[in-house]
């Protein structure tokens, strides 16, 4: 059995994981702090890739990555790379359908803060920066940690936008989800069956660390209120 799949979906699930979590923790804060009417029209617009078909969002990033088009033309140019139809292709699409998650669930957490912390801190000459790192994010913690591991279960599983930026080409570009549905197209259920179990065990593992992780936080923080009761 070939795991060429299995691996070139977690190193794309895992990259685009790691971009996901620095741009939503960035604009999530940014739309928590923003006006009413400035944070409504951000929200819409930041959240719009989680109700768009996928393929929607794969033939949008066509008209902008492909060869033929301004932005992709560029880059081949330049630096001879092509951003389509090529295995990191696929790290543009679970970008984009995976970055919802992650935003409206930190954007939660950042909303649910707080804010006389921040001001205890302020008081005691701290820095924004250091508020932001050493009081928001332990105290958003939970909300983060369930948007990244949404968010990665989301990028490891996407399959319509991947399928139409970086095709299917077996030991190139293949993901599990796009060999699932190579498998069944050409007939081949038992190899296919095989792909969805592994699929399912993966899903599985996901959820049992978030949840394992939420469970954690949540010790975490009734053993801190506790210890603040007690004091």
């Amino acid at each position: 059995m070939d795991w060429y799949p299995l691996l070139n979906s977690l190193r794309i699930a895992a990259i685009s994981t790691v971009v996901v979590y620095l741009l939503g923790i960035w604009l999530a804060n940014l739309v928590a702090r923003a006006p009413r009417i400035v944070k409504g029209i951000l929200d819409v617009v930041l959240t719009l890739p989680l109700v768009l078909p996928p393929t929607v969002v794969g033939y949008l990033l066509l008209l902008v990555l492909g060869p033929r088009r301004p932005l992709g033309a560029l880059v081949l140019g330049v630096f001879g790379l092509k951003l389509t139809m090529t295995w990191y292709s696929a790290i543009f699409a679970t970008v984009v359908v995976s970055f919802p998650l992650m935003y409206r669930t930190a954007r939660g957490a950042f909303e649910a803060f707080d804010q006389t912390l921040a001001d205890a801190a302020r008081t005691l000459g701290k820095s924004e920066r250091w508020i932001f790192w050493r009081v928001q994010m332990p105290c958003c913690r939970q909300g983060i940690v369930a948007g990244s591991v949404l968010a990665f279960a989301r990028a490891l599983g996407e399959y319509g936008a991947t399928s139409m930026i970086a095709g299917y080409t077996p030991g190139a570009t293949a993901t599990v989800s796009t060999t699932v549905y190579q498998l069944w197209r050409t007939g081949n259920d038992a190899q296919a069956l095989r792909w969805v179990l592994v699929n399912l065990a993966m899903s599985a593992v996901v959820l049992l660390a978030m949840n394992y992780f939420e469970q954690r936080s949540g010790v975490a923080s009734g053993s801190r209120a506790g210890d603040g009761g007690g004091r």
